[in-house]
């Protein structure tokens, strides 16, 4: 592994620190409770820009039921608050915590001044919750389990072959005669995946959260001004979760159904006509070799090397080139300009530049994982195709995870912390301006 045993943990944790700073709040104290109080948004109309979803019943109208009656005591926080349940049609309301208690504790107001540190839990709970999963069917792995996987990787290609998609072994002996960029392609697979993942979040945060807050000015943005993604954070969070969805279909289907990648497939220790078919094949492992490029992430005792199908590396590339191809941009950021085109009388109206880049990067990092992944032999082409419906699926139904949030709720109250929690500017939404809120 080499440098990159080390080097590409750094730059994780780089990225995740670097993108708390980034998305700090300027503006905020954490020991300056005085200061902090008289800019508090509490006169906004509440709605939880990541808690989930809330009953209608429990908006300031339910808060005020549940406080204090007596003008003579100080404003309190109910100690409860109503959640919604949806299961296939089903609505229930739930009662949790409500933490707002909690606000003025340490922890709080250190997740309010940074509030992508709630980001970063997120993302290292979701990633090792998936790799503990990965872990344990690697250490429990048999014989039996080995031999299932690598038949089922014959029966890929099986059938790829009749459905003439079997393309593997001719791009991999191109690459195979261009050494240099086969080099790169191997660090692109070992060293972009989770990197380019949390650069995503990081990014995508401060676009649709950060930018978008009235309280906070930031270069090219006075105060009072949203000026990110009119989507606002609920696009960020669907994205989120849309990415422990894959990772928890991901995790069932290479459960039920292990696969060998084709990198495997070249063992010369395996007998029979089996082990002479897998060979046939003449799979080259340009990753792990002593040549290779492999990650720590990669290469370790407790990585499930029969995980081939479905492939989260294109999966997650594909949910964020459709996110950045895709995205609501701001409004300075979206206008159009016209081609004339002279002799013709032809005006054509072109996209603004930002939204050409937009597309250009969308496409560009999918594809540019999808090479890297059937090139270095470590998927199959249906395992891209499985990783497209996985994101697909997860796409859709990243919604179902909002069930959790009670449990979440419990959590906090357990640890003694709140979340920040963003705030609908009233009337925005309504008039078509987007969703902008402050925190």
């Amino acid at each position: 592994m080499g440098v990159g045993a080390f080097m590409e943990p750094l730059v994780v944790v780089t990225l995740l620190f670097g993108g708390t700073w980034v998305n700090r709040n300027t503006e905020y104290r954490i020991f300056d409770r005085r200061r902090n109080a008289s800019h508090s948004p509490r006169s906004s109309s509440p709605a939880s820009s990541g808690s989930g979803r809330s009953s209608p019943r429990s908006s300031a109208s339910l808060l005020d039921g549940y406080r204090a009656s007596s003008p003579l005591l100080p404003e309190q926080e109910p100690h409860w608050r109503k959640r919604e349940i949806r299961v296939l049609g089903f609505r229930r309301e739930v009662v949790s915590p409500n933490t707002r208690r909690f606000e003025g504790y340490f922890l709080s107001r250190l997740l309010q001044k940074f509030p992508f540190l709630v980001e970063a839990w997120y993302w290292a709970l979701i990633y090792w919750v998936y790799q503990l999963g990965r872990a344990f069917t690697a250490l429990t792995l048999v014989e039996s389990t080995v031999d299932v996987a690598r038949a089922h990787a014959l029966q890929l290609i099986h059938l790829e072959q009749r459905l003439h998609l079997f393309h593997e072994l001719s791009l991999q002996h191109w690459f195979l005669k261009h050494p240099t960029l086969l080099h790169w392609t191997n660090r692109t697979y070992s060293f972009i995946h989770i990197p380019g993942t949390i650069l995503f979040l990081v990014a995508l945060f401060y676009y649709t959260t950060t930018r978008n807050r009235l309280d906070l000015p930031l270069a090219n943005k006075p105060r009072g001004e949203a000026d990110g993604s009119p989507a606002g954070p609920r696009l960020y969070e669907a994205r989120r979760r849309t990415m422990a969805v894959c990772n928890l279909l991901a995790f069932i289907v290479f459960t039920l159904w292990p696969c060998m990648p084709p990198r495997l497939l070249s063992d010369p220790n395996v007998p029979g006509d089996v082990g002479k078919e897998a060979r046939s094949f003449g799979f080259v492992d340009t990753v792990h070799g002593a040549e290779g490029e492999s990650s720590v992430w990669t290469q370790n005792k407790f990585c499930n090397q029969y995980a081939a199908m479905p492939s989260l590396h294109f999966g997650y590339s594909l949910l964020i080139g459709l996110t950045i191809a895709t995205i609501p941009l701001a409004a300075r950021h979206r206008r159009r300009s016209t081609l004339t085109i002279p002799g013709l009388r032809l005006r054509v109206r072109v996209p603004s530049s930002r939204r050409v880049a937009c597309l250009a990067v969308g496409i560009a990092y999918p594809t540019i994982i999808l090479l890297a992944i059937i090139a270095t032999a470590n998927h199959f082409v249906l395992d891209a195709v499985a990783g497209a419906c996985v994101c697909g699926v997860a796409w859709r139904w990243n919604g179902m995870l909002l069930n959790l949030v009670p449990v979440e709720d419990y959590f906090l109250w357990c640890v003694r912390i709140h979340k920040p929690e963003g705030r609908v500017v009233e009337g925005e939404e309504d008039e078509g301006k987007g969703v902008v809120f402050k925190v």
